[in-house]
């Protein structure tokens, strides 16, 4: 009984160290991710800060603060 139980636990501390292997990014990938959210966010604000979607915010403000209660 005790030589199962004992294969068992060495299976799963084999399954956990294998598991715990990759457990992040690398600096590359970290910098490649935060490259593509900046990029990410620039492409986002030019959309926000575009003339046609800047009027149709203001729009929007303006008809939830002129509707009646």
């Amino acid at each position: 009984m005790n030589r199962k139980i004992r294969k068992v636990v060495a299976g799963l501390a084999g399954l956990r160290r294998a598991c715990r292997a990759d457990a992040g990014m690398v600096t590359s990938e970290y910098a490649m991710g935060v490259i593509a959210a900046v990029g990410f966010a620039v492409l986002l604000y030019e959309v926000v800060t575009s003339g046609q979607v800047r009027a149709e915010l203001q729009s929007i403000v303006k008809k939830a603060l002129s509707a009646r209660m």
